[in-house]
């Protein structure tokens, strides 16, 4: 399945300035992996071992993957993964 995954700010010069890559897969893992293969520099920013960090959600659609199936959640031909890692501060 081919998806877009929308790079943010961040995490944009990781992807050669890409704000939306490419990306195939059937599950937002496999979406995940890979977009990190293709760029590796995302890994360290996308996850701790092999664990998703904590302070990066991901939408489907708009839709938070924790409501839905987490990083089981089906992707299908031409839906956006977005990558928005939380904001914090005061």
């Amino acid at each position: 399945m081919s998806v877009t995954v929308e790079i943010p700010s961040p995490m944009r010069d990781l992807t050669d300035g890409q704000t939306r890559v490419a990306a195939e897969g059937a599950t937002v893992a496999a979406v995940l992996a890979d977009v990190v293969t293709r760029y590796p520099g995302l890994r360290a920013k996308l996850y701790d071992g092999d664990k998703l960090r904590h302070y990066i959600n991901i939408l489907v659609n708009d839709e938070d993957v924790r409501y839905l199936d987490d990083l089981d959640t089906v992707v299908n031909d031409g839906v956006v993964v977005a990558l928005i890692p939380a904001v914090a501060g005061g």
